[in-house]
């Protein structure tokens, strides 16, 4: 029997899947190095973790040892490998560490032998920048542990270093997407000694913590529908995010990133759309409200097939009309890949930049004090047309 399409295309507007022909043409190849191959992956219980997880796991590599610092998604990790068609190496292990932690380290010390890393750890929300606290765990998770772990992979001789990058990286307007984008900037730095590759993503659909992901639980909850009608995003699927993850990690060369390339295949949707699809699949009709307070209001007496939705444009710091993958004076390549777009990172960065702006930070952490706006000065030494402006207003104080 054909295999059944993934129900989420219907939603993000789309009826096939986006690598069909690129797997066609590079799954024996992709098969043949894994099976040769010692993997780790880092952040592997999270949605994009998990879904290159099982992309790696299906293909039968020597090793594959996962790390996740949330032990309850890592445990349903396991037993979603464990109870599929996926025969697990004897070399596995799933180990809830954190990696920016003593704990990690000495794992690493004591093992370390791989022929790839991959690091999908991120915080992925703009919300997260809301404050100076979790600004600096971004700068930490996102930029920080990503230099400490590919010392690491340096020092223990991996053949390749792959970290998730995003789309918001491109002409960045919110401080989560210029983190990713100075994460670039190190990735420069250290490909000099190790190969890198990365990746910069578009939406997944319903992954963890999502916009869509909140469509689900709004319903389980009889709350609210609530979307920006005039932000658009590409989207991809949970295995779809896998894939982008295990090409560009296999098959990039040396300081590339790939991304899916805007085509008939994927083109940018808005949220209030898919909301509206979620609900027509869902047997549901749109019941179009026009503040907070009459949405709410309306769950109490709402009719059977209508369900109350505020879809309004979007006024809060850090949100983008609409996404990008690579900025004008970027070098492409739209044609090796058949769905699949590659960025080649300049060698050319200020390293002297780069150490004042790690400097600076540790100082920082090292005072144990810090305000917001001095680490987004820091960001602005380093990306002088970072295009970002705090209005005052976060997501955190919308439905």
């Amino acid at each position: 029997m054909p295999k059944e399409l993934d129900p989420v295309l219907n939603l993000i507007g789309r009826k096939r899947p986006l690598f069909s022909n690129d797997l066609v043409v590079h799954d024996e190849m992709l098969c043949d190095l894994v099976q040769k191959a010692r993997f780790l992956v880092i952040g592997a219980a999270g949605t994009i973790g998990s879904a290159v997880t099982i992309e790696i796991a299906k293909r039968s590599p020597c090793t594959l040892h996962l790390v996740d610092i949330s032990e309850n998604n890592l445990v349903e990790l396991v037993r979603d490998l464990r109870s599929g068609e996926t025969i697990l190496p004897d070399d596995f292990k799933a180990l809830a560490l954190d990696v920016g932690s003593i704990e990690y380290d000495a794992f690493i010390e004591s093992d370390g032998k791989y022929d790839y890393v991959l690091n999908l750890s991120a915080l992925k929300h703009v919300r997260s920048e809301k404050d100076p606290y979790t600004l600096m765990r971004m700068i930490d998770v996102n930029i920080f542990n990503t230099e400490k772990t590919i010392t690491q992979s340096i020092n223990k001789g991996v053949k390749k270093y792959f970290c998730v990058s995003t789309d918001k990286a491109a002409n960045p307007v919110n401080l989560m997407g210029a983190s990713k984008r100075i994460m670039e900037l190190f990735l420069v730095k250290s490909s000099q000694l190790i190969n890198i590759s990365t990746a910069r993503f578009a939406n997944v659909a319903f992954s963890d913590g999502s916009l869509l992901y909140g469509f689900e639980k709004r319903l389980e909850k009889f709350q609210p529908l609530v979307a920006p009608n005039d932000v658009k995003r590409y989207f991809v699927t949970k295995q779809e995010s896998g894939l982008l993850c295990l090409f560009s990690c296999l098959l990039g060369k040396n300081s590339e990133i790939f991304f899916p390339k805007p085509n008939d295949d994927i083109q940018l949707v808005s949220f209030s759309d898919i909301a509206e699809r979620f609900l027509i699949e869902k047997g549901l009709k749109v019941d179009l409200c026009s503040s907070e307070i009459e949405a709410k209001n309306r769950m109490f007496a709402r009719e059977k097939d209508m369900w109350p939705c505020l879809f309004i444009e979007s006024d809060t710091t850090g949100e983008k009309k609409f996404e990008e993958f690579y900025t004008a004076d970027e070098e492409i390549d739209l044609n090796r890949f058949d769905n699949l777009g590659i960025v080649k990172l300049r060698n050319s960065i200020d390293e002297k930049k780069l150490n004042s702006f790690k400097n600076s930070i540790e100082n920082y952490k090292k005072n144990g004090a810090w305000k917001k706006e001095y680490l987004v000065d820091e960001f602005f030494k380093l990306i002088p047309d970072l295009d970002y402006v705090d209005i005052g207003k976060y997501l955190d104080s919308k439905m």
